[in-house]
């Protein structure tokens, strides 16, 4: 296969993650699908919002630093516009960048799967409380469906945060392999052409 044909076939599904990193982490701002946490975090009422949703991970990371990307990369293909040695040179920095965001994005979504989402949930011997009651769990808590009953408020926050943050998970290591197959196909494109016609 040419690497500018290669290009397309890594930009094509680039686009499509990002905005699923995108949309993720936008839905992460509402746990339980409700704006009331999103709005009680804003006023100072304490902590509502996961804070690792707050790193905007998905938005940033595997949204937008992998969206550019994929723009240039998309270009890389077309006869006429980069197809050239130094469109594919550059597109070596570009997936490079996309490399960076996509790492971002699944240290992000692992921290979350790790610590689990914040949440009220009931202390013995105490009133409920908002925090993050498997903090210090390693994640153990996601194998055992019975500890998520933790969580009083918002309801089904721990399926809806693994959800989120697995999808973003998954999202962004494809992100990262499909950014480094491409910084290997821009430097082949660099040195060999892009098969494009004219270079």
């Amino acid at each position: 296969m040419c690497t500018g044909k290669c290009s397309k076939v890594i930009a094509i599904p680039l686009y499509v993650l990002a905005g699923v990193s995108i949309i993720c982490n936008i839905i992460a701002f509402f746990p339980g699908w409700s704006t009331k946490y999103a709005q009680e975090d804003r006023d100072g009422n304490g902590n509502r919002i996961t804070d690792e949703v707050k790193y905007m991970g998905g938005f940033i990371g595997g949204g937008l630093m992998c969206l550019i990307p994929a723009i240039h990369i998309h270009l890389t293909s077309s006869n006429g516009c980069c197809a050239n040695r130094c469109g594919m040179f550059l597109s070596i920095g570009f997936a490079a960048a996309g490399v960076v965001g996509a790492l971002y994005s699944l240290a992000t979504s692992a921290l979350v799967l790790a610590n689990g989402p914040v949440c009220l949930f009931k202390v013995p011997g105490e009133k409920d409380t908002w925090g993050r009651p498997f903090m210090n769990g390693n994640g153990s808590y996601l194998g055992e469906s019975e500890l998520w009953k933790t969580c009083i408020e918002p309801e089904g926050v721990v399926e809806f945060n693994t959800g989120l943050f697995a999808t973003l998970l998954v999202a962004a290591s494809v992100e990262l392999v499909l950014c480094v197959i491409q910084m290997v196909n821009g430097l082949f494109g660099c040195i060999c052409g892009t098969c494009g016609g004219k270079e």
